[in-house]
């Protein structure tokens, strides 16, 4: 069941459902379902769709205006995460073109895991965040593949061909060495707050109901 927030706009009093009171706040939820038939935790396409769709909106509505993504997801498809990212962050990396031009802010509630990490990363430099008691974790991205040996030699040369894509974009963003990355990413590594915010994928840990009250 949806939560229902009642607002007076002008005099008048409207029923909103929460996440439609969020969003006229431009505030974006990214809170990880479950896919139906599925033990696990995904960033499925439903919630690539959702979310690119609310910030293409936003972007109409305001181009210069910032933007917050509150993220707990243990993550999941890569290509949907790819679709969030091409959306909120650079386009060109050497040019810094942006898909759309509003300033994203990233905060990360409770966990930001594989996919969820990369996003969380992916917030406009001095603008992403972590409560205080959430955990980050990174990896290298996996998959599978059957049938013929020259078949699931394309798919390892494709999963291949998307960790090295991924780790640069990593490396732009935390600033750490591409090398780094990769030793980091050979494992699952997990990172408090703090440590997250050491390794470049936060710049701040909050410490107040407040996304502009970093800890120093």
């Amino acid at each position: 069941m949806t939560p229902v927030v009642i607002d007076n706009v002008a005099g008048i009093e409207r029923h909103f459902d929460i996440y439609s009171r969020l969003l006229a706040d431009r505030i974006v939820l990214m809170f990880g379902p479950v896919i139906i038939n599925s033990k696990e935790n995904k960033v499925d396409t439903h919630l690539a769709r959702t979310v690119t769709a609310q910030l293409l909106f936003l972007e109409s509505q305001g181009k210069d205006k910032p933007i917050q993504i509150y993220i707990n997801s243990p993550g999941g498809s890569v290509s949907d995460g790819l679709a969030i990212y091409d959306t909120m962050q650079v386009k060109n990396v050497q040019l810094h073109q942006k898909y759309i031009k509003c300033p994203i802010s990233t905060v990360c509630m409770g966990m930001a895991a594989s996919m969820g990490s990369f996003l969380l990363a992916s917030g406009r430099k001095g603008m992403r965040y972590a409560l205080p008691n959430s955990r980050v974790m990174v990896h290298q991205p996996s998959g599978g593949a059957q049938g013929q040996a020259s078949d699931i030699a394309i798919v390892a040369k494709e999963i291949l061909q998307t960790r090295e894509r991924l780790n640069k974009i990593y490396s732009f963003h935390t600033g750490q060495e591409v090398s780094e990355i990769e030793k980091v990413m050979e494992r699952d590594t997990w990172m408090n707050a703090e440590e997250a915010k050491k390794f470049g994928i936060v710049d701040h840990v909050i410490i107040k109901n407040e996304t502009d009250t970093p800890k120093n």
